[in-house]
């Protein structure tokens, strides 16, 4: 399967594919989100989190441009790092914060705008595109490397009917 469709009917469809997510990642993963404001990224992105075992907050790194996760994903320690580029104001911004080094075979870097870093972000795994539709919301994953291809692979979701 390289890619996934389906229909979130409200927000604990959002929640159940995080968990989903959770479940079917792999270390050194970089996932892009797409969407407009307010299209459940960030929501999507703490239910990953929640799922994988962080139990304190979750807040989108909108000012701070990135927020690291340290979770168990299949008994092993991984660093999750939540990216929010939309404040960024060129990809410049992204290389002079050093942002570029945490992708890596270890890290789980999750995009939220990586539009807003352009060339200089390293290819996704996975793309993420959610649209709102309704009360609930459209969502669809692309494989793009065989990495991505393993975690759609891996996927175990019904969507919520």
């Amino acid at each position: 399967m390289q890619h996934f469709k389906s229909h979130l009917h409200d927000e604990a469809g959002t929640a159940a594919l995080g968990a989903a997510l959770a479940r079917a990642i792999l270390p050194g993963m970089a996932i892009y989100l797409h969407g407009d404001l307010g299209a459940g990224k960030t929501a999507l992105t703490r239910a990953l989190l929640h799922a994988a075992g962080h139990a304190g907050n979750v807040k989108s790194p909108t000012y701070t441009l990135s927020e690291p996760y340290s979770v168990q994903l299949e008994g092993r320690a991984v660093n999750v790092i939540h990216f929010d580029l939309y404040r960024m104001s060129s990809p410049e911004e992204f290389l002079d914060a050093g942002f570029r080094e945490d992708f890596n075979g270890d890290n789980i870097c999750i995009v939220e705008w990586p539009e807003k870093a352009g060339p200089v972000l390293p290819p996704p795994d996975l793309h993420v595109f959610l649209a709102v539709a309704g009360e609930g919301r459209d969502v669809e994953l692309q494989a793009s490397s065989a990495l991505g291809l393993s975690c759609l692979q891996r996927l175990k979701f019904a969507p919520n009917m």
